[in-house]
């Protein structure tokens, strides 16, 4: 596009004035108004770009201009116009005389700015986050280089890239997938890296970070590596402004501190808040203060690092691999904005068969045979395959595991191409397809992959690493999803037995371990093992991370469900209750956890002869479920699968037969007519026509899931048995006993042959 300088017939680029991961911004002139503009253009991206990723970010644009073209605020950067020009999007925006913040402070050696400046820099950014936030927006991603200070002293906010609308969260979060958009962790709220509700306190708390850095050179947790970063964000109190910087009013120190709780309860209640605050204290008056906005210092917590063996519980499972990203006191050349890679290599490295070379060659083709000279990759084309794996990470924490597998599928053949098939990065990839795979029902073709990560591991990094030992727990995980439930038990004895001899028997991996091994047991018939292994996990979980950790919660979960498969109902519905007022506390009522306990509590009261409280549950918990998933949603159809079964029980049989029926044909349309979930509806479908005494139709449904379940399971699956045995008793109601004699006959021949090959 560069080429014919001219957009649409209207924009002429004239220089490139900035170039970062998404595109580039050219200076340009507006042929038909006479007046220059600045063009943000989208790289185009070639074939060797995975599509999914691609479309994800030219999506991103298009908001990114929709958003930014609906505010109008001298606080905001005006755009013009967008579109698309030979199959490169453009965004038209003012052109800014001035310097980001990051740039200002690369201007003044890394020292803070002037005191006045950072308090006006302050105050107008108050201002127009109280107008973008009026609008239903948060930014997401403020920091020094997205605010401008023009020649006039005027400050305005850019890139709106990843601004999510209030009302159209479901849109945005799965935009925001896309690896850099996840925001720069040194300007990152609490709440925005442990992935819970965002809204425009969590800029206020960005905006803290950014006041803080201006002020005193550095942000408040100035540390090179993203773990450190995080943490100190999530656990630490920071220091106060005026430890570093004795000059600063007291009032601001207080401002900032106050931003920078580590609750959006405990901040300025909004951006108006935070003006007013300036105000008042500009003017040296005493400002009133609202009891949540006070912050008491307390002396900072350890940071943990990778590895250690104390300090807070741990981060996310999508932050591994970040780097700490481009923090304001770089030293990249002013007026070229880096892009922000939100995960990133491991560094240099080298097998012991190949060496690195020197040559900034890159390209495609077969790999260097064994030791021949390995061209080193571009530094581009690392930066940008750790971009893509974290897109793949983020897709996947949002749960579009498909798109998310195609990704890594292409980041893991790029860079297995640049840098070995045992490097780390290319095993770190090949990890992510096979848990793609898992997600999306393809256990086999997630075990090889797995199988070949823990070998690779096992080659580079030794039998014990952390990393090796992940890739053979989830290499169980697949084999239990598989039903190969034996095979997965010797393999997490195994990993167990080398996690309490290399971290310890209190580690968190350890326990998740255990943990994993508790469920196996179940699933192997071994309930009591089950339970009691389940309740010392669950025990030790409580003593190191605290009764309400999520963690804690899960095993006491999976407490509840062995209590249940051993009879002790009872007890099983006091441990789910007890797991739901703590969610419902810890993570609120409509939490996908919160509400799968509410199940079992259903579950159990049903077990319990308590139908008619089930069934009130069941009500309650369908409204919940449609509300918060829709009424289409798989957990949703569970719910209303058992209020029809509790409908059953309570002898409402033609209530029942007809909830069953809808769901059935609902599960059919969005699962399949093969799911699990479908069969069980329509054998819930053959129970009630059976129960109204309509014994032909009911045959015909029984007869249906027997034959897909032996078809898709086999026909010694104990299911199928199941569903046998069901056709074997309508015939015998419809008087046909001789065929439902031979079918008896079948199902305990297959029953003894099964128990044979068993033993």
């Amino acid at each position: 596009m560069a080429e014919t300088r001219l957009i649409q017939s209207r924009y002429r680029l004239l220089d490139l004035i900035g170039r970062g991961g998404m595109g580039e911004v050219w200076r340009a002139r507006d042929e038909s108004l006479g007046r220059q503009v600045a063009v943000k253009c989208l790289k185009p991206m070639g074939p060797q770009h995975d599509q999914d990723f691609t479309r994800i970010l030219r999506e991103r644009f298009r908001r990114e201009a929709r958003v930014a073209a609906a505010l109008q605020h001298r606080g905001v950067t005006v755009v013009h116009d967008f579109g698309e020009h030979e199959g490169v999007l453009y965004l038209v925006m003012e052109l800014l005389d001035g310097r980001n913040l990051s740039q200002l402070l690369e201007d003044n050696e890394q020292h803070p700015l002037p005191v006045d400046d950072v308090v006006d820099i302050a105050e107008q950014v108050a201002d127009a986050l109280g107008y973008t936030h009026q609008q239903g927006i948060v930014h997401r991603d403020l920091k020094p280089a997205n605010i401008m200070r023009l020649a006039d002293g005027t400050v305005k906010i850019c890139d709106f890239g990843i601004a999510r609308l209030g009302h159209d969260i479901s849109v945005t979060s799965r935009l925001t997938g896309v690896g850099i958009a996840m925001g720069t962790p040194h300007y990152m709220s609490p709440e925005q890296i442990s992935g819970g509700q965002i809204d425009h306190r969590s800029d206020l708390y960005s905006l803290g970070c950014v006041l803080y850095e201006i002020a005193t050179g550095a942000p408040p947790f100035d540390l090179d590596d993203a773990w450190g970063v995080l943490v100190g964000h999530r656990d630490t109190q920071p220091e106060p402004l005026r430890s570093h910087r004795a000059e600063l009013p007291g009032f601001f120190d207080r401002v900032v501190l106050e931003l920078l709780a580590k609750t959006p309860e405990q901040r300025p209640a909004d951006a108006g808040d935070l003006r007013r605050r300036i105000a008042v204290g500009r003017t040296g008056e005493q400002p009133h203060l609202e009891p949540t906005g006070r912050v008491l210092l307390a002396p900072p917590v350890p940071v943990e690092r990778p590895g250690g063996h104390a300090g807070p519980g741990r981060l996310p499972g999508w932050t591994r691999g970040m780097t700490s990203g481009i923090k304001a006191t770089g030293t990249t050349s002013p007026g070229l904005a880096p892009p922000d890679h939100s995960a990133g290599l491991t560094g240099e490295w080298t097998t012991g068969e190949w060496t690195t070379g020197t040559g900034p060659r890159t390209g495609t083709g077969s790999a260097p045979p064994a030791g021949a000279e390995r061209p080193t990759p571009s530094p581009e084309l690392l930066a940008i395959l750790a971009s893509r794996h974290s897109a793949g990470l983020n897709l996947g924490r949002l749960g579009h595991w498909d798109e998310a597998g195609a990704v890594h599928r292409a980041v893991a053949a790029e860079r297995e191409h640049a840098l070995g098939p045992d490097h780390p990065d290319t095993l770190s990839s090949r990890y992510e397809v096979g848990f793609t795979l898992s997600r999306t029902g393809r256990a086999a073709d997630a075990l090889r992959e797995f199988g070949r990560v823990a070998q690779g591991r096992e080659r580079t990094l030794g039998p014990d690493h952390a990393e090796t030992l992940a890739a053979r727990q989830e290499v169980a995980y697949v084999l239990g999803q598989l039903g190969r439930h034996f095979e997965a038990h010797q393999v997490y004895a195994a990993v167990l037995a080398s996690r309490e001899r290399s971290m310890g028997p209190d580690h968190p991996d350890t326990l998740r371990c255990r943990h994993n091994l508790a469920f196996n047991l179940s699933r192997l018939g071994r309930l009591e093992d089950s339970y009691r292994m389940a309740r010392d996990v669950a025990a030790a979980r409580s003593r190191l991370l605290g009764a309400t950790h999520p963690d804690t919660l899960v095993t006491r979960y999976e407490v509840g469900y062995t209590l249940g498969r051993l009879g002790r109902w009872t007890e099983a519905l006091q441990t789910y209750r007890e797991v739901v007022q703590v969610r419902s506390h810890v993570l609120g009522a409509d939490h996908p956890d919160t509400l799968a306990a509410r199940y079992e509590v259903g579950i159990s009261l049903g077990r319990l002869g308590r139908s008619t409280e089930a069934l009130e549950l069941y009500r309650v918990l369908v409204e919940d479920r449609t509300r918060v998933s829709g009424p289409a949603d798989p957990e949703t159809l569970r719910a209303r699968h058992g209020l029809g079964v509790n409908l059953g029980r309570l002898a409402r049989w033609e209530e029942a037969l007809a909830e069953s029926r809808e769901v059935c044909a609902t599960r059919e349309r969005v699962l399949g007519a093969d799911h699990r979930d479908t069969l069980v509806s329509r054998r819930e479908v053959a129970v009630g026509l059976g129960w109204l005494g309509r014994w032909a139709e009911a045959l015909t449904a029984y007869r249906q899931v027997a034959e897909v379940r032996t078809r898709l399971l086999g026909a010694d699956h104990p299911d199928a048995l199941a569903s046998r045995n069901d056709e074997a008793h309508c015939l015998e109601q419809l008087g046909r006993g001789t065929e439902a004699v031979e079918l008896y006959r079948q199902v305990a021949a297959l029953r003894q042959q099964r128990g044979i090959a068993s033993s």
